[in-house]
């Protein structure tokens, strides 16, 4: 299906706050500060991403400041005593970084923040070059893509390639984000289909098919059961 499929290009924050390698402590902590973010990317001189610094990499630094740990806490959080001595950037940061492509769906850009438990990703091109940010309120925006818009692509992209023949009517209404398919089709054996191509178009909250097989003609088919009411989902 060739409908309207928006890329992390499409959702992405383009003006980005980012650190250089070199970037010192207190001056990470004031960036933060200034703009309200819990996570910044460090990039390289060719402006390539190269990882990234979060507030649980500057707190070991304030963790293990009134003392020295334990040789079992030594042992066991090497990389957080390296941080609590750390000075700049570069010996904070967590890497390499996660990243996602800027041409990567947004299924995709949502599998790589569940994975790595994480709240944004920096949005790369071929390069690595840092293009924008993404966020989880970013990948949600598709939501408020208006009803019509979607219904439009229903009956272009799924509607119309299914069901081709002439006794064929399925009518597509688009209520908050979630599709209701109704009219009768002469093998109720492709609704599932129609249904699950339906979810696949960005802003659909969810399907109602209910469609139904031809009208039953009892005196032509005695047996035939009654397709009246199928709702295959």
């Amino acid at each position: 299906m060739e409908g309207t499929r928006y890329v992390v290009r499409d959702v992405m924050t383009r003006t980005v706050v980012a650190l250089g390698a070199g970037a010192a402590f207190k001056d990470i902590v004031r960036t933060m500060r200034r703009w309200n973010v819990s996570a910044l990317p460090v990039l390289d001189a060719e402006e390539r991403v190269v990882g990234v610094v979060s507030e649980a990499d500057l707190l070991p630094k304030e963790e293990f400041r009134d003392g020295d740990p334990d040789r079992y806490t030594q042992l066991r959080r090497l990389s957080d005593l390296a941080k609590a001595g750390a000075v700049t950037a570069e010996e904070l940061m967590t890497a390499p970084a996660v990243t996602v492509d800027e041409e990567a769906t947004l299924a995709q850009a949502a599998r790589l923040m569940a994975v790595h438990q994480v709240k944004r990703l920096p949005v790369v091109d071929g390069a690595g070059v840092l293009k924008g940010l993404v966020s989880r309120s970013d990948l949600l925006k598709v939501f408020l893509r208006d009803d019509e818009d979607i219904a439009e692509e229903v009956r272009r992209e799924v509607v119309a390639r299914l069901f081709v023949l002439p006794e064929e009517r399925v009518e597509v209404t688009v209520r908050d984000g979630v599709v209701t398919l109704t009219g009768r089709i002469r093998d109720t054996s492709v609704a599932p289909v129609a249904a699950r191509l339906t979810r696949t178009v960005e802003g659909v909250v969810d399907v109602d098919c209910a469609v139904t097989g031809p009208p039953r003609r009892p005196d032509l088919d005695p047996d035939l059961p009654d397709t009246e009411g199928v709702r295959p989902v």
